[in-house]
């Protein structure tokens, strides 16, 4: 059941990758708590305008940010824009992410770039432009990076990605510690098999019924149960959790 009040009203909230998937449903879980949240997305404009009327539609303010995460100049530029147009930020999560999926021995230089320039660089570029704004927020700023169940597992045939959500975690656990004597939490959502396009793609009708076997809740996860664990992870329930990774996985790993 989603969180619905108004304990995020005030706040600004930047997501990337959110126009699609579990991003956009981070974006509609935050505005339900009443933030203004500015979708980042990297060439998608038509879905992001899509997500932005679904906040506005969830009660929340929307706007929009496109930039490529994986290109620090353009994170900075918009960090300080987004800075300079609505007074703060107080809320980063980072979301955006890409698979690109193959087996050790033939993975290629150029894919494995890719997936970590995305997925791990993208978000320590974020973080570190955010970082002052984030130290400067009404309260208290919060950091919540998207990881993956097997950055924590490892999983065949996922070399770069399951590298890229591990090192997303080493990531998170020392921005808590660096963060953290002036109030500012960072923690970790790590999903576990979550429906989304992304699924949808790299999950053979054969391999959903075998993985079924391997979650004790027995089905696959909706992108709204990870986003009501970023909207709570954002509020001020968790204002005394920092360097947690929490699990939204079945019970896939325990």
């Amino acid at each position: 059941m989603p969180i619905i009040d108004k304990a995020l009203a005030g706040k600004v909230a930047l997501v990337t990758g959110g126009s699609r998937g579990i991003g956009r449903a981070i974006c509609v879980a935050l505005a339900q708590r009443g933030a203004k949240v500015v979708i980042n997305y990297a060439s998608r404009e038509d879905a992001a305008r899509e997500c932005a009327a679904a906040v506005e539609a969830a009660g929340g303010q929307a706007a929009l940010s496109g930039f490529d995460v994986s290109n620090a100049a353009a994170v900075n530029d918009a960090v300080k824009a987004i800075g300079k147009d609505h007074g703060s930020l107080d809320i980063l999560v980072n979301n955006a992410g890409v698979a690109v999926n193959g087996m050790l021995m033939r993975f290629s230089d150029e894919n494995w770039k890719k997936v970590l320039d995305i997925n791990l660089n993208g978000a320590f570029h974020t973080i570190r432009a955010a970082a002052m704004m984030l130290l400067k927020a009404k309260t208290a700023g919060r950091i919540i990076n998207i990881t993956s169940v097997v950055g924590e597992t490892g999983n065949g045939g996922q070399i770069a990605y399951a590298a890229s959500k591990a090192g997303l975690i080493g990531l998170t656990l020392t921005t808590a510690k660096e963060l953290a004597s002036r109030g500012v939490t960072c923690n970790a959502i790590s999903p576990g098999f979550i429906e989304t396009d992304m699924t949808a793609e790299h999950l053979p009708e054969a391999a959903r019924a075998k993985l079924m076997e391997q979650i004790p809740l027995a089905r696959i996860g909706r992108s709204e149960e990870v986003a009501d664990a970023v909207a709570f992870l954002a509020g001020p329930e968790a204002s005394y959790i920092t360097g947690h990774v929490l699990r939204v996985n079945g019970g896939m790993l325990m």
